[in-house]
């Protein structure tokens, strides 16, 4: 069986153990004096999450929290494992991805009935507040608003002569400038960039660009073989012409900031979400930049939009919502919490928030806040819900473009496989 589809029935088993606990028998969840919260992320996440952890118990000292986290791929089976243990965290990082699966199956606490007493967040606005509703419910509170982002070591591409990436650069002009810095580089095994082929956001802004979509509303692919063959085509060039690092520098990468090629050494450039660069900064010698993804044509769509970075979500039946729910809004509406997290969860949906955590921000944090105000104009809108399985997608593209890079199958063959794969676990239930 397939890493793939082990982490899709180890999902499927997990959630279907919720949905029964939810509607009996109920999961061995925490007392009230002592809540769970499970999350993913860097070590510059733990370390502010323990801090806020902290801070909240100087506010309820009668109230335990035991944190845990995991990297981004090893988060889900993990999560999945717990539920169907029925062991589930009574607070879980959640993502938009997998936040309507999760809720559609009856394993998350709809949260509406403690909007304008112990939820204080009026004034993140109607469309950062429905970005945790799944059929009208409200399931996820955003805790950061963030984009799809270009990293980049400037005095990288400084020492190449090559033009680094920058805002309204054209895909065909990067890659160009990449080969450049190939021929030119300062040492041994670095290379322009990390390869995106497998990075499900990179491929996503590409195709918006396109107006075209990861899912269409109701489910199925906005794609078809053809655009994922040309997508793994234009890096297949790039790896060819030295543009960007070789497929078996790219395999080591798990999907996380401390395995990233940029953050290795590998690379000077890198391709994520805008509110992991102040993790990337913390663990990145280089004084690093930001800027918006390169375009397919000048007239093109600039395939961002704005997303919950995360959201924080309750279990449903756990025994310690209340407390649950009151640390969530130590999170997002009280300025101690907030000022802790900063924005490395991403910009505060919080308008009063905002205002209040800008006067402080370091450098880092204010280049990421004003990357997203940079962004904001030229937005397109939030993506169609994704279908049940959509969460396992990010582990197909990953795998096949590494077929591909391996040279085991064609970029045409990849699109092809990609596609079929792709609706093979948006149609398990």
């Amino acid at each position: 069986m397939s890493m793939m589809l082990q982490r899709r029935a180890v999902l499927s088993a997990g959630l279907a153990a919720l949905s029964l606990a939810a509607v009996g028998g109920g999961p061995a969840f925490a007392q009230a004096a002592r809540i769970r919260l499970l999350w993913w992320g860097s070590q510059e996440r733990a370390d502010r999450t323990n801090k806020a952890i902290a801070a909240f118990k100087q506010v309820k000292p009668d109230l335990d929290i035991a944190g845990e986290f995991a990297g981004w791929s090893d988060y889900w089976p993990r999560l999945a494992t717990q539920v169907a243990g029925r062991n589930a965290p009574d607070l879980i990082q959640m993502d938009y991805r997998y936040i309507f699966e999760y809720a559609r199956r009856g394993a998350l606490a709809p949260l509406d009935d403690y909007l304008g007493k112990s939820l204080k967040i009026d004034d993140f606005g109607t469309p950062n507040i429905d970005s945790g509703r799944v059929d009208g419910k409200l399931y996820g509170i955003n805790l950061g608003v963030n984009s799809s982002a270009v990293f980049y070591d400037a005095k990288g591409w400084e020492k190449t002569g090559a033009k680094p990436p920058s805002a309204g650069q054209s895909w065909e002009d990067f890659a160009k400038n990449a080969a450049e810095f190939g021929k030119n580089k300062p040492k041994p095994g670095y290379y322009a960039t990390a390869d995106a082929s497998g990075v499900e956001p990179s491929f996503e802004n590409w195709l918006r660009q396109k107006n075209k979509s990861l899912f269409v509303e109701g489910g199925g692919l906005g794609y078809d073989a053809k655009d994922a063959g040309e997508w793994f085509a234009m890096w297949a060039a790039m790896r060819e012409a030295g543009a960007c690092v070789p497929a078996d520098i790219q395999a080591l990468d798990q999907l996380n900031i401390e395995s990233n090629a940029l953050t290795t050494g590998k690379a000077a450039t890198a391709f994520a979400h805008s509110n992991q660069f102040v993790g990337y900064q913390a663990i990145n010698k280089a004084k690093l930049s930001i800027t918006s993804y390169p375009k397919v044509a000048a007239d093109s769509p600039s395939g961002h939009y704005l997303k919950p970075s995360m959201l924080m979500s309750v279990a449903n039946g756990s025994a310690g919502i209340e407390a649950a729910v009151d640390f969530i809004n130590f999170l997002v509406a009280v300025p101690e919490g907030v000022d802790i997290l900063g924005v490395e969860r991403g910009v505060p949906a919080s308008a009063s928030m905002r205002d209040q955590l800008s006067p402080k921000l370091n450098e880092v944090s204010k280049a990421m806040v004003d990357y997203i105000a940079e962004v904001t104009p030229g937005v397109g809108a939030l993506p169609p819900s994704p279908p049940p399985g959509a969460g396992e997608f990010a582990f197909v593209l990953k795998r096949t473009s590494e077929e591909v890079g391996f040279g085991r199958m064609t970029p045409e063959q990849g699109g092809k496989q990609l596609v079929t794969e792709a609706e093979t676990v948006i149609k398990r239930k």
